[in-house]
């Protein structure tokens, strides 16, 4: 009997914006960037902060994922944090940035910059 595997889905969702600008943000990339990391670093007033940063090598346990305009990591030590949730980009008259929808946030900071689970 033959074990058919199915595709396992990618831990975070993203929107086709986020798309978009991981395409921009690779088309203006050095040329040793190989894609854009997602991770969350200790910062910020409730403890956690998103941060998108070009990398250069992927490391082992980084969750790495395809899209039409490049590769997006997510650090391998912020993944537990982040399944299930949504990035998304999002530009209005006064600001521009990523914006994410994290099921696994129990709260987060008035001015929006971090993040408590």
């Amino acid at each position: 009997m033959a074990t058919t595997l199915r595709a396992r889905p990618a831990a975070l969702n993203l929107t086709e914006t986020a798309h978009a600008r991981i395409a921009d943000l690779m088309a203006r990339a050095s040329e040793d960037a190989i894609g854009v990391k997602l991770s969350t670093p200790k910062r910020g007033c409730s403890g956690l902060a998103y941060s998108v940063d070009y990398v250069t090598e992927a490391k082992p346990f980084d969750e790495r994922i395809d899209t039409p305009g490049g590769t997006l990591f997510v650090d391998g030590g912020s993944i537990l944090y982040l399944i299930g949730s949504t990035m998304d980009w999002v530009e209005d008259d006064f600001t521009a940035g990523f914006v994410f929808q994290n099921p696994n946030a129990k709260g987060a900071c008035g001015c929006g910059e971090s993040f408590t689970v």
